[in-house]
């Protein structure tokens, strides 16, 4: 389809609880393949249909070359944890240890409406937990302790990128990205 603008950090659509899927229709499955050729192009482990300013329950992911997507995704998560790098297409060049939980088992849908569960661990289960979190408002860094996050904001803070155009452009879906 296309590839799309990747929202960064400042943009009020990342802090956004986005809203839940309620039609698997043509928009839906474009946006599907919105997500996916843009994630592939940045190339990242994942992304959410927030960080391209829509403001749906999707998102895509990437890892060890098996590409998929989850629409209202509801999770379990393992007590075990894992802790590990990790980084965000909305936060370039910021990558931070952070502790996720080790495993996850999904629920939600595909882009047609039928029920999926996915089970991973490692670097999926990190995927799934991380976009996740961006369908809440929730950035990784947020997921930190204090003195963590203190020093990301600084990195932040001093990035190229920081302060570059993060004001919220119109979606070209009917509903400005904020629900069908």
């Amino acid at each position: 389809m296309s590839i799309r603008p990747i929202r960064l950090f400042g943009d009020p659509v990342l802090r956004t609880q986005a809203l839940a899927v309620t039609d698997f229709d043509k928009e839906i499955r474009a946006l599907v393949a919105d997500l996916t050729d843009t994630m592939l192009d940045a190339p990242g482990a994942g992304l959410a249909a927030p960080q391209i300013g829509v403001g749906l329950r999707v998102f895509t992911w990437n890892v060890e070359g098996e590409l998929g997507h989850l629409i209202n995704p509801e999770l379990t998560l393992s007590s075990e944890t894992q802790d590990g790098a990790e980084g965000c297409l909305s936060l370039p060049e910021l990558t931070l240890d952070c502790i996720r939980a080790l495993s996850v088992v999904a629920h939600g849908f595909d882009m047609y409406g039928e029920p999926v569960t996915i089970e991973g661990s490692d670097l999926l289960a990190r995927a799934i937990q991380h976009e996740t979190d961006h369908l809440d408002g929730i950035l990784f860094i947020d997921r930190l302790d204090r003195e963590a996050r203190r020093a990301a904001m600084k990195q932040i803070r001093e990035a190229e990128w920081f302060g570059a155009d993060t004001q919220v452009r119109v979606s070209p879906h009917a509903t400005n990205g904020f629900g069908l």
